[in-house]
């Protein structure tokens, strides 16, 4: 994930120390039920599709411009699907963050899969029986946009 100028901003006077940042992440089906993936180029790994806000964007505006920032799918956010507190990451240059996620059910309205900047190696569709080594919480979070239940919180 590219680091927004305002977080560039911040670290300038913070230096490396923790920084609470909102996160999104956008759970995107098309209508053959298959869900919307990117292979990160920091990590190489396959990962459901996310970003920072901008300063006043809304949640759901995020979503949408993420993934067509990423991987030039157009789509409609639905409906929060999870809110959750992640645990503190530490980035190699030093930098400590830990991220308020919002995940958004997403639809597909348009556009064809491909690698849209420079944070993913390849983009695709996979169906939900076919999905890529993935890491838990990408995979909590499809099935939970999956799930016809109300929106879940951790419970502390």
């Amino acid at each position: 994930m590219a680091t927004p100028d305002f977080i560039r901003t911040l670290r300038a006077d913070a230096g490396h120390q923790l920084l609470w940042l909102p996160g999104v992440t956008a759970i995107v089906f098309d209508d053959q039920g298959r869900v919307l993936l990117g292979r990160r180029a920091d990590n190489g790994k396959w990962s459901v599709v996310g970003g920072i806000p901008d300063p006043g964007e809304q949640p759901a505006e995020c979503a949408v411009r993420e993934v067509y920032e990423e991987t030039a799918v157009r789509c409609v956010a639905e409906r929060v699907v999870l809110v959750e507190a992640l645990e503190q990451v530490t980035y190699d240059n030093g930098d400590i963050c830990q991220f308020m996620d919002i995940t958004i059910r997403c639809r597909a309205v348009g556009g064809e899969p491909r690698v849209n900047d420079d944070e993913s190696l390849e983009v695709g569709w996979f169906p939900l029986d076919g999905l890529p080594d993935l890491h838990e919480t990408g995979l909590f979070r499809i099935k939970q946009a999956m799930a016809d239940a109300p929106t879940w919180f951790a419970r502390g």
